[in-house]
């Protein structure tokens, strides 16, 4: 059922982060909420708790997954993370078949068991269908979950946003939000868009920044870092493929030399995907190193290891993402939302240190509640 207060969303590509955003959606319960909340950077933003958000249109490119439930596709192979909230009722919502395009990349075929994709044989809907289903859904907001490296389709959708006239969630490493020609496309039409590439909750961005700011704040010298994953789902497997891996590994670059006191030697920094495991699952393990020189210029290193669920990662910020840019809608705002790019995201139009972007966030959710409140 349609929740009176909902926010209506799309999604393109009912991946691992569209499950764990769904599961999401039915584990946060109002009860739960209000129990004490664990797992999200805010329990409620304008009055809008995470429970509030309904999808109401979705595309993939999966035989398993297209002509199904959104709801029951999201459990469809080759998706594998952690299920954390299975009682979830049928919605209604069938998943559609969108273009392929560049969303699956050659080397895929190589795989023969049931992580790769299975291409379906249903008609591609055209851009004018797509576009027309999003109005007929009443989406409000489209979400970007296609695959690294698959830039045709990643602009596809964002034409498709504006098309229809819906927000754009951009999730992935194509650069829309932080390309000036879209933004000002966004502007005109007065829709609300947030990007570019999802920063996770406490993934291996946000700590090798909060790392690389600790060393620029206490006056050590960032000489050398890297920065390895490797995981065993579908994005990983995807970005074996270096030649999609470009603007990932621009996207993860530039968000630690962003907060590097001095940039970093091209030569001396190496952050991006490494290699795929399949065993893990969609568990990601990053590894970290920094070297510098402290006092005296004393030589001294840092090395870490994360594990972590990759996909609920990500969810905890989408939530707030959606939240924020149902704000925006409710006050007319449109073009890149600057703070809620900055703070979630690892490639937006103009980077700040994590602080800033925090003190930004929370500046836009306060005035932005405000303005609905005194209206």
């Amino acid at each position: 059922m349609l929740n009176k207060r909902g926010i209506r969303i799309a999604i393109a590509g009912i991946g691992n982060c569209a499950s764990a955003l769904v599961q999401g959606i039915y584990y946060y319960t109002p009860e739960r909420c209000r129990e004490g909340v664990v797992g999200l950077m805010h329990r409620e933003i304008g009055g809008y708790l995470p429970c509030d958000i309904d999808v109401v249109a979705a595309f993939d490119v999966d035989a398993r997954k297209v002509g199904t439930d959104v709801n029951r596709a999201i459990f469809s192979k080759p998706n594998c993370t952690k299920i954390f909230q299975s009682d979830i009722p049928d919605s209604g919502v069938i998943v559609q078949m969108g273009p392929v395009l560049d969303g699956i990349s050659e080397h895929m075929a190589d795989y023969a068991d049931d992580r790769t994709f299975i291409r379906s044989e249903a008609r591609e809907l055209t851009k004018e269908q797509i576009v027309a289903e999003l109005k007929r859904s009443g989406a409000e907001i489209l979400l970007n979950y296609v695959p690294v490296g698959s830039e045709k389709a990643a602009r596809f959708y964002a034409e498709c946003a504006l098309e229809a006239g819906v927000a754009f969630i951009n999730n992935m490493p194509v650069f829309i939000a932080s390309d000036k020609a879209f933004a000002d496309r966004f502007k005109a039409r007065n829709l609300p868009i947030i990007g570019d590439d999802i920063k996770s909750q406490l993934g291996a961005t946000i700590t090798h920044r909060v790392l690389t700011d600790l060393f620029a704040k206490r006056g050590v010298k960032l000489l050398r870092t890297y920065q390895l994953n490797t995981g065993g789902n579908t994005d990983f497997l995807n970005m074996k493929n270096q030649q999609r891996l470009v603007s990932k590994k621009t996207s993860k670059t530039e968000a630690v030399q962003a907060v590097a006191k001095k940039r970093i030697e091209d030569e001396n920094i190496h952050v991006g995907p490494s290699d795929y495991v399949p065993w893990q699952n969609d568990n990601k393990l990053c590894f970290i190193r920094m070297e510098g020189h402290l006092f005296g210029d004393v030589p001294m290193d840092i090395e870490l290891r994360l594990s972590v669920e990759d996909s609920p990662n990500s969810a905890g910020v989408v939530i707030d993402m959606i939240r924020c840019c149902k704000l925006a809608l409710q006050n007319g705002i449109g073009g890149v939302l600057e703070g809620p790019s900055a703070y979630f995201c690892k490639h937006p139009p103009v980077q700040y240190t994590d602080d800033d972007a925090y003190q930004m966030i929370e500046a836009f959710i306060r005035t932005s509640t405000v303005k609905i409140a005194v209206r």
